[in-house]
């Protein structure tokens, strides 16, 4: 399922964001602790854990993905540092059986109406679409040109505003992407 602004009807979204809640839910561990004790006690389905990415495996449907927590994240407004509460913070790559993967990121909190997230890739720029408190890149084009470079790069940083109009900038590591992209892929090739 591609989500991109022309296609995207109320139906799919919905299907979209279940499967998107069952991620948050599966990884939100990531953000409350270190992903090695927390993730064990939280979700019965990581199967993977590759230094600062884990690997998760969903069976019915069946989707795989890989996600991390920020090592940073700098909040401003106004130009000035703030103190904000934020959700679940997390980048995914989700791959179903026979298709490419997908990048998105949760911002936790909903972004600006209109507004795209810049995803910076080790000095390569994307702008991932917004819907509520999600954003995508816009094709599997896209997607794939992301995915290349994070396995090229050392970071990802992602660039957003909120709602409220709060500036973010969060951080990503990605010591381990080529590892938990390689073994996502595999375990949904078919």
């Amino acid at each position: 399922m591609r989500r991109d602004r022309k296609t995207r009807g109320k139906a799919e979204a919905g299907e979209h964001m279940n499967s998107w809640m069952l991620h948050g839910l599966a990884a939100s561990a990531l953000v409350l602790g270190n992903a090695s004790g927390v993730l064990a006690q939280e979700s019965t389905n990581r199967v993977a854990a590759n230094t600062d990415w884990s690997v998760f495996v969903e069976e019915n449907p069946k989707e795989c993905w890989v996600v991390s927590a920020p090592k940073e994240s700098v909040n401003t407004k106004d130009g000035q540092p703030v103190a904000v509460r934020r959700g679940d913070i997390l980048l995914f790559v989700t791959y179903r059986p026979g298709k490419a993967g997908e990048v998105s990121f949760a911002g936790g909190y909903p972004f600006a109406g209109g507004s795209t997230v810049g995803l910076d890739v080790g000095g390569t720029k994307f702008d991932l679409f917004t819907d509520g408190e999600w954003a995508w890149a816009g094709s599997p084009d896209d997607d794939a040109k992301i995915m290349a470079a994070m396995k090229a790069g050392s970071s990802a940083v992602a660039t957003a505003r909120s709602g409220r109009g709060t500036q973010t900038v969060d951080t990503f590591s990605l010591s381990g992407i080529s590892a938990a992209l390689d073994e996502a892929a595999k375990r949904c090739a078919n």
